[in-house]
């Protein structure tokens, strides 16, 4: 009976958060994915390294898992997008939310950590092995439409907070910044949270680095990203003027904004809507469905993602599938890719059978949709 009573609320939650905003008799799949670019663990040697000096790992997803894109994740990942396509002829593609730079562990070391020094993405390949491609990969994937790179921040590290950790110097800290990761070596915590403050003052180095993260993302790309997603679904609205200086038109998130408060862990909430304008004019993009296999480990995965693409359809409303970069990656463990595009296989599957008038878009197609036709 407990089941149940859970399934039904959820059920029920699941249709509410679609209630609110823009509505639409299409019906558009957008599936975004977070991370893309960012360092997690290094290499399968590192990762054992930490697991023989007693590092627990076994629930830490994002250290057992993540790691920089391989050039054959991306040949994977491609061939599945290409195996599938919507009532348009157009391939399921991924807005692809990029971080653009990592830490530039060399210069911090040499600063005694009194500094923090980012390097850009396309400097970090070059020292990853098996990363030669993923530059020109990216490059062909934005080409064939199936790609589409979109700001995810300039790093995925939350500076202040991580060189604090380093200038306390402990074990943990040390040994992790010695093989070069973020971890802080306590559960599953890797400072991913930028946009969180410690104090407002904070929020002139955020700015500062949202700003050269677009103008690195133009470099690298070739265009301006028109949309964000912040880390952790966590930032303050005073980011989002610098983020329309900086040519975002589209903030890409949660039903809830979690606003930082000062202290870690404690935030206000804000509800955000599908088609919701701030006073810059943003338009706020909600993710409504969930493709997680990597992180929930659940068999159910695939149905219940159908599940919730199911209902924003019912409530017309764009079916916005979370999947973050995690389950595509095979460099640590070669499974962990290979059975999730083989539930991803399932899902598009699913999708085109089920609704044969499936539309798949862009982040930016669809907050283009929306600005043209305005809130319904």
């Amino acid at each position: 009976m407990t089941k149940l009573i859970l399934s039904v609320s959820r059920n029920l939650l699941h249709h509410i958060i679609n209630i609110p905003g823009w509505r639409t008799k299409r019906k558009i799949v957008v599936i975004e994915s977070d991370d893309w670019g960012s360092i997690r663990m290094p290499s399968c040697e590192v990762l054992k390294k930490f697991q023989s000096c007693g590092y627990d790992l076994a629930k830490s997803d994002y250290n057992r898992l993540d790691t920089l894109e391989s050039n054959e994740d991306l040949i994977r990942l491609f061939e599945v997008l290409y195996a599938f396509t919507d009532n348009l002829g157009n391939h399921p593609l991924i807005t692809a939310n990029m971080v653009v730079g990592n830490p530039d562990f060399s210069k911090i070391r040499e600063s005694d950590f009194s500094a923090y020094f980012y390097e850009p993405v396309k400097e970090t390949l070059k020292r990853y092995p098996d990363r030669d491609q993923v530059l020109s990969l990216w490059k062909a994937g934005m080409t064939e439409g199936i790609f589409v790179p979109q700001f995810h921040g300039r790093e995925h590290v939350n500076t202040v907070r991580w060189m604090e950790a380093l200038r306390e110097r402990s074990l943990a800290m040390m040994f992790s910044f010695d093989n070069q990761t973020t971890f802080s070596g306590n559960g599953d915590y890797n400072f991913m949270e930028v946009l969180d403050y410690n104090s407002p003052e904070d929020l002139n180095q955020m700015k500062e680095s949202l700003l050269e993260g677009l103008d690195l993302f133009e470099e690298i790309f070739g265009y301006r990203s028109e949309s964000f997603i912040p880390p952790c679904y966590t930032w303050s609205s005073e980011l989002e003027e610098t983020l329309f200086k900086g040519g975002i038109k589209y903030i890409q998130g949660l039903v809830v904004q979690s606003i930082p408060t000062g202290k870690f862990g404690r935030y206000k909430s804000k509800y955000n809507f599908l088609g919701k304008t701030n006073s810059h004019g943003q338009y706020y993009l909600n993710r409504n469905c969930f493709f997680e296999p990597a992180l929930s480990r659940s068999p159910a995965e695939v149905d219940k993602c159908l599940q919730r693409v199911s209902i924003a359809f019912r409530c017309k409303k764009p079916a916005v599938i979370s999947s973050h970069r995690i389950n595509f990656i095979g460099a640590l463990d070669r499974n962990n890719r290979e059975t999730n595009l083989l539930l991803f296989r399932q899902l598009l599957g699913g999708i085109i059978r089920k609704w044969p008038d499936v539309e798949f878009m862009s982040s930016v197609q669809l907050g283009d949709l929306i600005a043209k036709n305005g809130k319904k």
